[in-house]
């Protein structure tokens, strides 16, 4: 696994390791299984503090992208299925609030598609 913070960038470091390492895993770099570093052993690698680590650790868990294994370490997720699960119910719960609010099929539609644009070209 090879990671590079930069530090003239605008993102924060853990957003960096989490982002580099979310895309590798999508990417098949680093495979289903793989394991990860410790979270000290990552931060010694790249001389981040520990809890910026582990702040990107959590936020890759959240998204389903790693898993945990207690003591046995921190290991690539099963591509998606969390992440699915979890955007599914979001987009659930988003219908279900558009709807109460009114908005016809059209216009939640555009809203939606307004959001994701607007998150996935910054």
């Amino acid at each position: 696994m090879t990671l590079k913070i930069h530090v003239d960038d605008s993102a924060p470091p853990y957003e960096q390791v989490r982002a580099q390492i979310s895309e590798q895993a999508r990417s098949g770099v680093l495979p289903v299984g793989h394991r990860l570093p410790t979270v000290r052993g990552l931060a010694q690698e790249l001389g981040l503090a520990a809890n910026t680590v582990a702040k990107a650790y959590r936020a890759l868990e959240a998204d389903g992208v790693i898993e945990t294994r207690g003591r046995n370490g921190t290991f690539v997720a099963a591509a998606g299925s969390a992440a699915e699960r979890e955007a599914a119910a979001a987009a659930q719960a988003y219908a279900e609030r558009a709807r109460r609010l009114g908005l016809d099929e059209d216009a939640a539609l555009a809203a939606a598609r307004d959001a994701l644009r607007a998150a996935y070209e910054a």
